[in-house]
């Protein structure tokens, strides 16, 4: 897809034409703030109009776009935002939405192109990206606002749903190329020279080779990825489908009959891989069995990815903060203070503070005792809003009431997720797993290692006040209505690693990386 479609869907496909057409002439960014009833497109969808006419991007089935455009241009003109209601109660009764519903509108002239560079750079590194839309037409990325501020949109933009395709032949092949025409992200491993070249001439992506199912590369699958086994070979299926098991992708798929899944699951078995796990394949894949045309089951398995994309929605973190716990002492580091510590060329907490501020949350703060200036300059580098505690010395109780009781002066803010700032290798995607299961009405649900529950946590709002009431180094799972056992994800070893000396901190540095 270029960045000139006209019915370009995805925010990043839209903002990277608005970026290059801004360039050259002033541009507009239109946004859906509200809807009521039936509409083509959800609050969020985005149509970028630049002042010569050009368009990327739609909001309706044609009913209002062309009125859209001429809004846009005269926001341009008047350098100033408007919003624009269509449908019932609308002042423009000649453009009636034949759907019956309303459709509100912000429409923003020459929006920030620091704001739409970072929204661009987030979805480009496959990261999620929080932006809110302001009564006044500002537009803010991932950046935290205050109670004062009334967004008229808090929306979540995800990157695209990426294919992930392990196989040879037609099957994989046909999959690549509907995949790559609906504007999904593409990325092939194959075997065969002749299928490298076939997907070249197709103009997809360049293919990653699988040499030996003992040595398979770094998937770099997220929580946005969709893997499909397209092999008809028995000796690459467990290995390819362990990987895929063990990561975070939110569809696994295999082509083949039901007596071979069968055959797969107990080679599975065998790398005692859980059946939990075994059960969650998609085998035979998509939503139409036994189809023989690589055509068709193209549009059958991609219907499935799409309908199981549809029901693991990314979880909505426009109500969520992020609380970073960084006012420990470090009273078992052998050298001062731990978080200042630089492994890798910049301290421990500067680590930290950066994988948790991927988290596109509503809110983000950080607890440090008053004397802790380096570690606020850090963090305030970083983004961070600083909570100060000066009582942290009678445990991390004390932290915790501080920034709870900060966070509750925002009416916004509905649940909230503790961290710790010696836990530096902790995931967005763990996080993301975390606020999922809290979608599903989980009040609380902890992390664990081994037998271990630990942070990082999240919290309802419902919970509060309990949260309040913690006193000295009294962990939140003492908290009344905490299930037994508690509802927890597991972290891997990498990720548990919690820094509290020498070796510690010698291990990180050791296996830092993917």
């Amino acid at each position: 897809m270029t960045n000139h479609d006209r019915y370009a869907e995805h925010p990043l496909d839209v903002l990277s034409a608005l970026i290059l057409w801004q360039e050259t002439e002033p541009c507009a960014l239109a946004v859906i703030t509200r809807i009521k009833g039936g509409a083509v497109r959800d609050p969020g969808a985005l149509m970028a109009v630049s002042q010569s006419g050009k368009i990327a991007g739609y909001i309706s089935g044609g009913c209002i776009d062309s009125d859209i455009v001429l809004q846009a241009q005269l926001a341009i003109k008047s350098d100033q935002p408007r919003t624009v209601h269509y449908g019932a109660g609308s002042p423009f009764v000649d453009l009636p939405l034949p759907c019956g519903g309303t459709i509100i509108l912000m429409i923003i002239p020459q929006p920030s192109l620091e704001v739409v560079s970072a929204i661009i750079q987030q979805l480009t590194l496959r990261r999620p990206a929080l932006v809110h839309v302001l009564e006044s037409g500002q537009i803010l990325c991932n950046s935290n606002i205050d109670a004062s501020q009334s967004p008229e949109l808090s929306i979540t933009y995800t990157p695209k749903v990426r294919l992930r395709i392990a196989g040879r032949g037609a099957d994989c092949l046909s999959l690549a190329r509907l995949g790559q025409f609906s504007n999904f992200d593409i990325k092939l491993q194959m075997t065969d020279s002749d299928d490298v070249a076939q997907a070249r001439a197709s103009g997809l992506p360049v293919t990653e080779y699988l040499t030996t199912p003992d040595s398979l590369p770094d998937p770099e699958d997220d929580c946005w990825t969709a893997f499909i086994l397209a092999f008809h070979d028995q000796s690459w299926e467990a290995s390819l489908l362990k990987q895929a098991l063990d990561g975070p992708a939110f569809y696994i798929g295999a082509v083949g009959s039901r007596r071979t899944h069968e055959k797969r699951c107990t080679a599975l078995k065998a790398m005692d891989v859980s059946p939990d796990q075994i059960g969650s394949i998609h085998a035979p894949v998509g939503l139409v069995h036994s189809l023989r045309d690589a055509s068709k089951l193209a549009v059958s398995t991609l219907a499935e990815i799409v309908q199981a994309e549809t029901l693991s929605s990314f979880p909505d973190l426009s109500e969520t903060a992020v609380i970073l716990l960084a006012a420990g002492n470090s009273s078992r580091f052998e050298q001062g203070d731990k978080l200042l510590a630089s492994p890798l060329d910049k301290p421990l907490l500067a680590h930290a503070a950066a994988l948790a501020r991927q988290i596109p949350a509503a809110r983000r703060v950080a607890v440090t005792q008053p004397d802790q200036t380096e570690r606020q300059q850090i963090l305030k580098a970083a983004g961070w809003q600083i909570v100060i505690n000066p009582d942290a010395e009678t445990g991390q109780s004390s932290s915790i009431r501080a920034a709870i009781s900060e966070l509750m002066m925002d009416e916004h803010i509905s649940r909230v997720v503790i961290c710790l700032a010696d836990m530096p290798n902790v995931s967005t995607d763990h996080i993301l797993k975390l606020c999922h299961f809290a979608d599903k009405g989980h009040k609380v649900v902890f992390s664990s290692a081994g037998n271990s529950i630990l942070p990082p946590a999240i919290f309802s709002g419902d919970l509060f006040t309990d949260l309040l009431k913690l006193t000295g180094d009294q962990g939140a799972r003492q908290l009344s209505g905490i299930p037994s056992p508690p509802i927890s994800i597991p972290l891997s070893a990498k990720e548990a690693l919690d820094i509290d000396t020498l070796e510690d901190l010698r291990v990180f540095t050791l296996h830092a990386g993917p």
